[in-house]
């Protein structure tokens, strides 16, 4: 077992879409439905910014930025700055619940998720049932956006493949949403997926352009450039 980030607190989604995704709170951490957002909601009845997380020493507030349904603390509706405590739940809107951690020093990590994640030849890592990802070893914190992830694991199962860039935009954001996602949106996502992943190991290009074809997943271990 491991230990994260020891001393700062933490925010973990619990159940829904994105159940055991955590989040280090470092200063500041929004949550809305713009990918703008630290904390990235899919959701129609997430507001595009809905809260924010202020931390001030070792003192965490969370306050509703106007949302139009609401965040609640431990079930009351969040209307002022309300300074949290150790286990407090966060709702919201209907969209996703968190719990708040004021440190993640006692928060361990089980190794076992690495392992089953690991490949002796790649130095970069995903588990895709809490869609956490690791580069050389080192988990990416705060998490990737859902669409960032999405993303990622797509190149990732199959490394080195060439995809085009249609069906990259199809398969990430669904049949039904691709339509009128253009490939500015996915150069943008692209840029943003590959930022995060530089802040892990800066100098290696993982993601990569085939001029013509589409992007491809350059592993620094499994693949070559």
């Amino acid at each position: 077992m491991s230990v994260i980030n020891e001393a700062l607190p933490i925010l973990i989604a619990q159940g829904g879409k994105y159940d055991a995704h955590r989040w280090v709170i470092e200063d500041e951490l929004i949550i809305g439905r713009t990918e703008a957002c630290s904390v990235f909601i899919a959701d129609r009845q997430v507001s595009r910014f809905h809260a924010q997380l202020t931390r001030n020493g070792d003192k965490v507030t969370i306050e509703d930025l106007n949302s139009k349904n609401g965040t609640f603390c431990n079930g009351e509706a969040v209307n002022e700055p309300v300074q949290l405590k150790d286990g407090d739940i966060i709702q919201i809107a209907l969209a996703q619940e968190f719990i708040y951690l004021s440190t993640d020093a006692t928060l361990p990590l089980d190794d076992s998720e690495f392992k089953k994640a690991s490949s002796p030849t790649q130095s970069l890592q995903l588990a895709p049932d809490s869609r956490r990802v690791w580069v050389n070893k080192q988990e990416i914190t705060p998490p990737l956006s859902a669409l960032q992830f999405k993303l990622l694991s797509l190149l990732h199962e199959d490394a080195g493949r060439v995809f085009p860039r249609d069906e990259l935009i199809a398969r990430v954001w669904g049949e039904t949403e691709a339509f009128g996602v253009t490939d500015q949106a996915l150069d943008a996502l692209v840029r943003r997926l590959r930022n995060r992943l530089a802040e892990a190991e800066t100098g290696h290009e993982y993601i990569i352009t085939v001029r013509g074809q589409g992007l491809r997943l350059n592993d620094s271990q499994g693949q070559g450039n």
